[in-house]
């Protein structure tokens, strides 16, 4: 076996690397960029070489460099994680030549398969059915649009050598296509190094589902099941779960032979994932192969026990699979959420900046789960585990330059309910604090009728927010329910702050029973009868409610119990009350006196500052370019400017028709979230 292992990757898939080389003794090095000299795989690894600026194109994904690393660090073999240079074949090559092993699958099957137009077109010579398309090189803009219109809109435009969302777009209409093709150009060139771009056509109600294939280097090969990856915004892949609520044992039958079929006839080693897009009637359509390990190969882990990059890591040392697919057995239901450093309240625009809270919720275990060991069949009946993939700590940096990508939630139980009651604790547990970040959504989707039923299509997110995530607006029972809570937490403080010392002689403030509790818009007036275990609380129309749990003033967690059910509130100080975020929602509620909720119904609300003549910057970032001049006349959705953050380009458009008065930014210039790039007349 390898003695030492190099990663050439980063974040949270470097960290989850370096679990599985420990656990086998294999030393670990990682590689860094200026930006992440202080990150995480940097402080768990056994090595760290560094090898450049903060920008992928000049570190991460410059062979020479990670070859220079891999010398001097005397590492056997080399781990690429997904993105970078994973699919890269001429890193393969280097590799071969220097004499050191690559843990993935061999130059050839990466040329064939991980190249998405030649992949695609080694499929159809195959007989498996394909999305219609164009799979040969475009030149322009033109051609771009040109061949849009032959395949007929919508279009899907992808960079050949793309990957996790990066170099993607859809185009409805020629203009779409235009800017479409130069963006995905730019973005693939950055990302991957290969500007290359093909189009196919976009089928507008599909499920994204893959097959987890794993094939050594002797002729054998396995598929372990499905992945139900349909929830995308973007093209990114938000909510993944295995297996999939949709297949039947048929189905799934015929697509894993058939994903395994396509791997051997390119002589495919290692683990490797074959995407299909399934219709409503089950038939399905081979998408594209990645020829390395996928984002959310957790789920698959926690279904199979197997550790995937263990077996990488084996197959890759020349031995043969420790399991058959007789041996491949799903047990129960795993969900995998990403928590992205994006602010779903600005549209998911990248947020960048410091975690000044991370507290992940604690990771359990059921059975053998989170050691990655075969299942085993006496694992605990009901058990239910939690699982987090990380790359980052409290006090950190979320840089602008990378995915952003925080962490990999998962959940695991006997049955999908069960997982899904579970993430929805995990979410509600999960404090990210200095950041924006799409927690809030992630309850959201998972509180969904349409998830729970598991009828999602990739779809699911254009079509159930259109305009948006504007926060969730709960039920009036569990507005009852955090009333109740609150109410009670807000007695509690101020017990204590009546205790203080030092206070005046006959001047004792006294705490009264009676409240009143403002929550989205609703009022309830209370009344708490507290006791040594707790409180009951009693609302004005004769309901009762009762109160327990571990709270202290000052505490940002409260684990509550609300009418025999569990509660957990992320807890924030406000004037005369709290800020609780739970279940999605981002509340404010005040608790207050009657007679100080009698004097709130008189203040006027504070109105929000007019910005209608201002184009402001949604997200931090660099100005790739503008699109305007001072005294331009522009029209409502031309293109303003292009703002680039975490290796995807964002253009800004004109909101409605209007005369540039002023152009605060240059090309080149850093901007941070609400600065002033152009006023309007």
């Amino acid at each position: 076996m390898f003695k030492k292992i190099l990663i050439a990757n980063r974040g949270e898939i470097a960290c989850r690397v370096i679990k599985t080389a420990r656990k086998m003794g294999i030393t670990t090095v990682a590689i860094y960029s200026d930006a992440d000299a202080q990150a995480l795989h940097v402080q768990m690894a056994d090595e760290a070489v560094h090898i450049g600026p903060p920008p992928a194109n000049q570190s991460y994904i410059v062979i020479d460099k990670v070859m220079e690393a891999i010398k001097s660090s005397g590492a056997e073999a080399v781990h690429p994680g997904y993105g970078f240079l994973s699919e890269n074949s001429k890193f393969a090559e280097a590799l071969s030549a220097a004499g050191v092993a690559f843990v993935g699958p061999p130059v050839g099957a990466i040329e064939k398969m991980g190249d998405k137009i030649t992949s695609k077109k080694i499929a159809q010579e195959a007989g498996v059915s394909t999305v219609p398309g164009y799979m040969g090189l475009i030149e322009d803009a033109d051609e771009a649009v040109k061949i849009s219109n032959e395949v007929g809109y919508p279009v899907m435009l992808k960079a050949s050598a793309g990957g996790g969302g990066k170099g993607m777009r859809i185009a409805w209409n020629d203009e779409e296509a235009r800017e479409g093709f130069q963006s995905s150009k730019n973005e693939a060139a950055n990302s991957f190094g290969d500007d290359r771009i093909f189009i196919e056509k976009f089928v507008t109600q599909p499920r994204h589902i893959e097959i987890q294939v794993l094939c050594d280097s002797h002729g054998n090969g396995v598929y372990l099941g499905e992945r139900e990856c349909s929830i995308q915004r973007r093209n990114q892949k938000v909510v993944e779960e295995a297996p999939s609520p949709f297949l039947d044992e048929a189905t799934r039958k015929a697509m894993g032979e058939q994903a395994v079929a396509l791997a051997l006839a390119v002589d495919y080693a290692s683990a490797g994932t074959v995407e299909f897009i399934v219709d409503g009637d089950k038939n399905f359509y081979f998408l594209e192969m990645n020829t390395r390990l996928q984002v959310e190969h957790p789920v698959t882990e926690l279904i199979t026990g197997v550790d995937l990059v263990e077996e990488m890591i084996r197959v890759a040392n020349g031995e043969k699979l420790s399991i058959k697919q007789s041996d491949v057995k799903l047990n129960g239901w795993a969900i995998e959420n990403r928590l992205y450093a994006e602010d779903p309240y600005r549209g998911f625009l990248p947020s960048i900046g410091r975690l000044t809270r991370y507290r992940p919720p604690q990771e359990v275990a059921a059975g053998p789960l989170l050691d990655n060991s075969k299942w085993q069949d006496d694992a605990p009946s009901g058990a239910t585990a939690v699982r987090n993939d990380t790359g980052v700590y409290e006090g950190g940096e979320i840089s602008m330059y990378y995915d952003p990508m925080i962490a990999k939630l998962c959940t695991w139980a006997p049955t999908r309910a069960e997982a899904i009651e579970q993430m929805r604790v995990a979410l509600d547990s999960f404090e990210v604090e200095g950041i924006g970040h799409n927690l809030p959504f992630l309850s959201a989707v998972m509180d969904h009728p349409i998830f729970i039923n598991g009828d999602m299509t990739t779809a699911f997110i254009a079509e159930e927010y259109p305009d948006g995530f504007e926060g969730v607006e709960l039920p009036e029972g569990e507005l009852r329910r955090i009333a109740a809570a609150t109410s009670a937490m807000h007695r509690v403080a101020e017990i204590r702050r009546a205790r203080v010392s030092g206070r005046m002689d006959n001047h004792e403030r006294k705490v009264g029973s009676d409240w009143n509790v403002a929550i989205q818009g609703q009022s309830f007036d209370v009344t708490i009868e507290a006791d040594q275990d707790g409180a009951t609380v009693n609302f004005a129309d004769g309901e009762a409610l009762r109160v327990s749990g571990d709270w202290t003033p000052g505490d940002q967690l409260a684990t509550m119990t609300v009418a025999d059910a569990p509660l957990i509130l992320k807890v924030g100080k406000i004037s005369g009350g709290f800020r609780v975020r739970t279940r999605g929602a981002d509340l404010r509620v005040h608790v207050r006196t009657p007679r100080q909720a009698e004097l709130a119904l008189m203040m006027p609300e504070k109105v929000a500052p007019d910005t209608s003549k201002m184009l402001l910057c949604p997200m931090p970032g660099l100005v790739v370019k503008l699109e305007a001049a001072v005294g331009d006349e522009v029209q409502e959705g031309q293109a303003l400017c292009t703002i680039e953050a975490m290796k995807m380009e964002n253009i800004l458009r004109a909101e409605k028709k209007g005369v540039v008065s002023k152009i605060n930014a240059s090309a080149g210039d850093s901007l941070a979230v609400d600065d002033v790039i152009m006023e309007f007349e």
